[in-house]
């Protein structure tokens, strides 16, 4: 039951009934949401908490946020919408007083290397222009001389990208073979076809002799050659043809798109460009200074260092310029991104990082009365930063904006000015109003949250020592200044340290290099496609389809969405993708099976009085009284025990979070003994009551003789490590340093570390 509901009282439904200064949701249904009603106050900072599962993104994304995107959509000319697909209300009684939306989340900015850090928050934008008006000598160029992703100003070797691509001739060549045994491995060169022949035909070289016996003029004829025309015979008559060493014909056919991607890959690595030094420019552009800085080092430059230089100009002509600059990199300093350059690849960056750097660019925005929504801004972000990313949230909030905000972090919970909770459960369990309020009344009620925030921190083991330990020596890749670092074997190990500071580098790198057979339990998904389900991951679909086949007299695989069963307009998909263009990619329902997934046939064959759609809807904790089938019943108590228990069986693996991915690929290894697993953040997306549950599977894995190193910034976690290395002291090149290891008591003492700082006010309980 609600401790404290703000439901309105509805005499009609009619938007003129509800206050201006409050968002009102009226009945929802959506999802899990049980006709949920909330009136959500106007530019508030205002904090959506409950146990995973509950109902939180429900309400935030997928019903105001989408009837916000539909409202504005319709804004649009009659043209541009008819090329749209239609766009149905969210299932709710009425959703008034709402805004024009901007989500800021944690889906990766893009995978186009030629995307970076400067190019997406416009800051590059400004320091071409700086470039091309502030010459040292004087010179004056149009901005796109120094753009990389423009002929006037990138580099011709590697195109603006940085990067060039060097043939691994090794992975390439299989030297103890000639030519025509197949001495060449890309499939282009695969003996019988045309490429295989015009190596054999040319006459450069003996198509029977070993590559290892080859001069290294052959060599070179070989691999690198331009075109290159001989003479040949066919049917007794003489004819002209052309030939291309390998290497040369393999890169040119790859840079028109004509090969295999992959077949190109699995032969050359991504080095720095031999040019332009990574900088992705042309040469003149390279030359050109503003105060004895050259374009290429001022992109490598982090954060404070540019920020420091750029406010040295003092050109009064350049102010317009260098003030969007300092302010833009500011707000990346302050949000806790200062260790990122410009010249970073958005691909490349993390999710919690990807957030930010969105969000430092909507505080030069100058809109007001927008609705910014964000999904756990604090992920991956150290205690230490977590003030900042509040401060940010308030100055946009200050610019008379509604900041909505799901995150199970405490202390943005209780930076908030109205707190919303849902709950009580997850799943069918969940979906209802628990606490609409301020965060004085919140603290107030016992409701789960509210509980967990007041709990006493507990300390629930004894430290555990091993002899036994995994050694990395002068570890230095990336920023990491040439530490040595001894991890012991069979216990509990967190690995700490400010955003930046190297902690990915030394596990993900060097101790992955060293150790090969450890088990990395990461957040990405195990399978690319969307069809890919809880239910296919965890191996019971089989077991599921079969039950349906023997109850129904057919074929199991009349029961695959995927097979013949599946609806044909939308693939067994249920909703179809639509490309939005400059607005985020947009889904609705089908509207030939309505969102089920199978044709009308298949969903009139029932197996316990429910058809395969209505199982696909339940969840794990449903299921599992619902079938008796052992195999499915291991695979759903797999589920419930990493806390799963809210998924449905037919949720696609693309909507899960990182953190749900790593729970469902760690209850896979509960039986699994001597190993060595490895997990980054494992308490993303996790609230404060399921954190117990994760520090439980973790010290069972330990109890069973297995190593376990995470990567966490969660106190709660690293509070109840046996062993903690934390490096730092800041990020970027101010990190990279072995500041402290040991136990948490040992750590907390340790003045240097500002993890111990954070960690010893935690485990005093303040």
């Amino acid at each position: 039951m609600p401790v404290q509901s703000t439901e309105p009282q509805v005499k009609n439904q009619n938007e003129a009934t509800y206050s201006r200064h409050n968002i009102e949701v009226v009945n929802s249904r959506v999802h899990n949401l049980k006709n949920l009603s909330v009136s959500i106050p106007r530019n508030q900072l205002v904090v959506f908490t409950g146990v995973s599962g509950s109902g939180k993104y429900s309400l935030v994304y997928d019903t105001i946020y989408a009837e916000s995107r539909r409202q504005l959509l319709e804004t649009f000319s009659s043209y541009a919408r008819n090329r749209m697909s239609k766009t149905s209300r969210p299932d709710a009684d009425g959703i008034f007083n709402i805004s024009t939306p901007i989500v800021i989340n944690q889906r990766p900015m893009g995978t186009n290397p030629r995307s970076t850090v400067g190019t997406a928050t416009d800051i590059y934008s400004y320091i071409r222009l700086l470039y091309s008006r502030f010459d040292d000598n004087k010179n004056y160029y149009p901005a796109s001389s120094f753009s990389f992703n423009d002929v006037e100003g990138m580099c011709t070797t590697c195109r603006g990208l940085g990067l060039e691509s060097v043939p691994d001739v090794s992975r390439l060549v299989d030297f103890n073979l000639s030519v025509r045994d197949g001495a060449i491995k890309h499939s282009m060169f695969a003996v019988g076809k045309w490429f295989w022949k015009a190596l054999t035909m040319c006459g450069f070289f003996d198509p029977d002799k070993p590559i290892k016996d080859f001069t290294d003029e052959e060599l070179h004829m070989l691999l690198y050659s331009q075109e290159t025309k001989f003479k040949s015979d066919r049917m007794g008559e003489e004819y002209e043809s052309k030939y291309t060493g390998v290497i040369t014909k393999i890169r040119e056919r790859h840079e028109r798109g004509t090969a295999n991607p992959a077949g190109f890959e699995d032969y050359i690595s991504q080095q720095t460009c031999s040019d332009c030094k990574g900088s992705r420019l042309n040469k003149r552009a390279q030359d050109v200074s503003v105060y004895g800085i050259t374009l290429n080092e001022l992109v490598h430059m982090e954060m404070p260092e540019l920020y420091n230089f750029i406010s040295s100009i003092k050109f009064p002509e350049a102010q317009p310029i260098t003030s969007r600059i300092a302010g833009a990199t500011r707000n990346l300093i302050e949000i806790g991104a200062g260790y990122l350059h410009l010249n970073r690849s958005v691909g490349t960056l993390s999710g919690g990082e990807s957030q930010r750097v969105k969000m430092a660019r909507q505080l030069d925005c100058d809109l007001i009365n927008m609705i910014y929504i964000l999904d756990e801004p604090t992920s991956g972000l150290h205690p230490k930063d977590v003030d900042a990313v509040i401060a940010m949230l308030k100055r946009l909030r200050d610019r008379e904006n509604s900041v909505l905000v799901v995150e199970h972090d405490p202390e943005v919970i209780l930076s908030a000015d109205s707190i919303v909770e849902i709950g009580p459960g997850a799943g069918s369990k969940g979906g209802e109003l628990i606490f609409a309020g301020s965060r004085e009344n919140f603290l107030k009620q016992k409701s789960t949250t509210a509980t967990e925030l007041e709990k006493q921190i507990t300390i629930g083991k004894k430290r555990v020592s091993n002899s036994e330990a995994f050694i990395i020596r002068n570890a230095s890749k990336n920023n990491l200044k040439n530490i040595s670092v001894s991890i012991p074997s069979c216990v509990l190990v967190a690995v700490t340290g400010p955003a930046g500071s190297g902690k990915s580098t030394l596990i993900h790198n060097h101790f992955m290099s060293n150790y090969p057979d450890a088990i990395c339990v990461d957040q990405g998904s195990p399978f690319r496609s969307s069809r890919s389900t809880a239910m296919s991951y965890t191996k019971i679909f089989d077991a599921i389809r079969s039950e349906f086949a023997s109850a129904t007299s057919s074929a199991p695989g009349l029961f695959s969405f995927n097979s013949k069963g599946g609806c044909p307009e939308c693939n067994g998909q249920g909703q179809i993708k639509i490309d939005m263009s400059f607005l985020e990619e947009m889904t609705t329902t089908c509207k030939a099976c309505n969102g089920k997934r199978y044709i009308d046939s298949v969903l009139q064959l029932e197996y316990k009085g429910k058809n395969i759609y209505d199982i696909l809807c339940m969840t794990a904790l449903d299921a599992r009284d619902y079938f008796e089938d052992p195999v499915i019943k291991h695979g759903l108590d797999m589920l419930i025990r990493v806390g799963l228990d809210y998924i449905q069986l037919g949720q696609s693996m693309s909507t899960l979070s990182g953190g749900e991915l790593q729970r469902l690929k760690l209850a896979k290894e509960f039986k699994n003994r001597g190993h060595i697993y490895v997990l980054d953040e494992p308490t993303s997306g996790l609230h404060l009551k399921d954190i117990n549950r994760l520090l439980g599977i973790l010290q069972s894995l330990v109890d069973n003789g297995n190593s376990v190193i995470v990567i966490e910034h969660n106190l709660q976690i690293v509070a109840n490590a046996d062993w903690i290395i934390d490096l730092g002291p800041e990020g970027g090149k101010n990190g990279g340093e072995l500041v402290a290891q040991g136990t948490p008591e040992a750590i907390c003492k340790n003045e240097n570390s500002v993890t111990g700082q954070y960690l010893k006010r935690f485990m005093e309980g303040n």
